[in-house]
């Protein structure tokens, strides 16, 4: 897609959604009163305000509510920065790329918050881009791993790693320790993710395999689809050793469930958004044995801040915590040590001291942000087992 119509038409929808809420702001907002707002609110106020936008209903309501988990928690054992008590003001972005836009420019004009978490799900937070890029509101994405996300905009960080990354990690997972050789792939043709983490597979399968016929077929769906068969039918006429299907964890396990009622028994492999209880629930024993990559594992705590956050989390939740949850946790935590060394509350200097982040110590291991606002992470790869989340390795960053 040409990038310059993307961002046009994107700013065609923001204008239309400010005209149709009646909020009566322009986006041309002159700079002066932009800082002079923040000026007085950083001399006279005693709160300040982070915005989050997560999906808290619909389809990707699940991954939402769990980064929320570790937002909260992480904003219960760290309510104070610069003497200041931290108010989180949070949106329901409804798992919607309109309903995300709308959700960051009311954070902005209406609560105006000095800076903002999230969102799970790329298409979302890609969704809110153009706007904290033009409002100059430094953001923490939690888990959007599309490398879009932050492109382009030095507002724009996150916490997690990149799809080049996690494409690579699984890519050479399903080579090198399930002996693949040939792959079919499922994607969702209406996230980002799951087209753009496909094409990472695709690159480095190909690369691995020294074969460029090693892609059997790409077959595609879109978001809401729960009947597979015909596809199914289609997969099964088809000679692979695996099948890589990254896409929202309700679609993906009734993909597999459909799969192996149809005698499909080859591996079935995926990436991050499948690591949530709602997989397991749907996919029930079908997805026994199910393989995906992601950010964090309870099992094997990276650093100290690791063994506080789930000391933490199973005192106020009563589980063992999840990827989501750590990765919530530490875009709060990564925020906040922003805030503190640059002394102030004004968003322009939290971007600066976001951008010479080194080496924090967060719950998911050590984070860097590099030059584009990613951050050097390492990966796990987890498969179920017995209904459950389990570890199965640890993968080392790659360093630019």
């Amino acid at each position: 897609m040409n990038i310059m119509k993307g961002k046009a038409t994107l700013w065609t929808m923001i204008l239309l959604v400010i005209s149709c809420l009646g909020i009566g702001y322009k986006i041309k907002i002159p700079e002066k009163r932009l800082t002079d707002s923040w000026e007085i609110e950083e001399k006279n106020g005693g709160i300040i305000k982070i915005g989050v936008f997560e999906p808290l209903t619909g389809g990707a309501a699940s991954g939402g509510e769990m980064t929320l988990e570790g937002i909260q928690l992480a904003n219960e054992l760290f309510p104070e920065v610069l003497g200041k008590k931290i108010e989180l003001v949070i949106e329901d972005n409804k798992s919607d790329k309109l309903e995300a836009t709308k959700a960051v420019i009311k954070l902005i004009h209406e609560d105006h918050v000095k800076a903002i978490i999230g969102s799970y799900g790329s298409s979302l937070s890609m969704a809110a881009g153009e706007v904290v890029k033009k409002f100059k509101i430094p953001t923490v994405g939690c888990s959007p791993t599309h490398p879009m996300v932050t492109f382009n905009n030095p507002y724009y960080f996150r916490v997690c790693f990149v799809d080049p990354f996690q494409g690579t990690v699984i890519a050479n997972y399903a080579v090198k320790e399930l002996g693949a050789k040939k792959a079919i792939i499922v994607q969702d043709m209406a996230q980002d993710y799951s087209t753009g983490l496909s094409q990472y597979f695709i690159e480095a399968f190909i690369k691995l395999t020294g074969d460029v016929e090693s892609i059997v077929s790409v077959i595609s769906y879109v978001s809401g689809e729960q009947d597979f068969r015909e596809k199914l039918t289609e997969i099964r006429d088809l000679k692979a050793d695996v099948i890589f299907a990254p896409g929202n964890y309700i679609e993906s396990a009734v993909f597999i469930k459909q799969a192996r009622e149809m005698g499909i028994n080859i591996p079935i492999i995926g990436g991050d958004t499948w690591e949530t209880p709602t997989f397991i629930e749907i996919g029930g024993e079908a997805v026994e044995g199910a393989i995906f990559s992601t950010h964090f594992t309870a099992e094997v705590p990276i650093t100290e801040r690791s063994n506080l956050f789930l000391e933490a989390y199973r005192k106020k939740y009563n589980r063992e915590a999840n990827a989501f949850s750590a990765l919530g946790f530490d875009a709060y935590m990564v925020l906040i040590d922003a805030i503190a060394r640059a002394n102030s509350a004004n968003p322009e200097k939290i971007r600066d001291a976001l951008a010479n982040t080194k080496n924090f110590e967060g719950a998911t291991g050590k984070i860097t942000l590099d030059h584009n606002g990613n951050a050097t992470k390492s990966a796990i790869i987890k498969k179920v087992e017995k209904g459950q989340f389990k570890y199965v390795t640890f993968v080392e960053s790659i360093h630019p």
